[in-house]
């Protein structure tokens, strides 16, 4: 590697993973940045107090769908857990919830009581984009819905409409959305909680 190469590598390692906390300043830096916390979390700011970043809830997780943030989620969320909902949705087996060490994770039991009980987000539908509202049915939605029926009732074409106050926001739906962009998305709870105050 000549001189100039490695001299620019090496500033952009020592001075990138010092700029990346600044994207939370940019406008809209936080917009671009939507995640789940797993079933049980606490509200925003008391989840970040409690959590110690240890990952038991990603390691004991059997779909494999917690990760941890790196820098790229700014020093507050570093470590902590999340869920991206296109890649993998919560199949909320709330083995997660019994390991947590610091009750960041409050515990649920695998029950259809403890289901009920998870407030991830909420599912919102895009009806511009969806096939369902354009004619032709879909329903991978509805599918894939772990509460049908209940968080989720489907119309004609199998239109999807989401019934809030049963939506537990595990993100399974999105994950099943076969449209690119995907036609439904969940809102997390900790962004709802900020609209309302807004």
């Amino acid at each position: 590697m000549k001189r100039r190469g490695f001299l620019r590598a090496f500033f952009a390692g020592t001075l990138l993973p010092l700029a990346v906390p600044l994207l939370d300043k940019l406008p809209g830096g936080n917009s671009l940045r939507r995640f789940l916390r797993p079933p049980g979390a606490l509200p925003e700011k008391e989840f970040l107090d409690a959590c110690i970043g240890c990952g038991q809830c990603a390691n004991v997780c059997p779909n494999k769908c917690i990760e941890t943030y790196g820098l790229d989620g700014g020093l507050d969320n570093l470590a902590t857990p999340r869920i991206v909902a296109r890649s993998k949705g919560c199949i909320l087996c709330m083995a997660c919830t019994q390991v947590c060490p610091t009750g960041a994770l409050q515990k649920l039991e695998p029950t259809d009581e403890g289901m009920r009980a998870v407030a991830m987000g909420t599912a919102f539908v895009t009806e511009s984009i969806c096939y369902s509202f354009s004619g032709r049915t879909c329903g991978a939605c509805y599918r894939a819905c772990p509460l049908p029926g209940e968080a989720m009732t489907i119309g004609l074409f199998e239109q999807p409409t989401v019934h809030a106050e049963h939506c537990v926001g595990c993100g399974l739906c999105e994950q099943a959305c076969i449209h690119m962009p995907q036609a439904i998305r969940i809102v997390p709870i900790a962004e709802l909680r900020e609209r309302e105050t807004a």
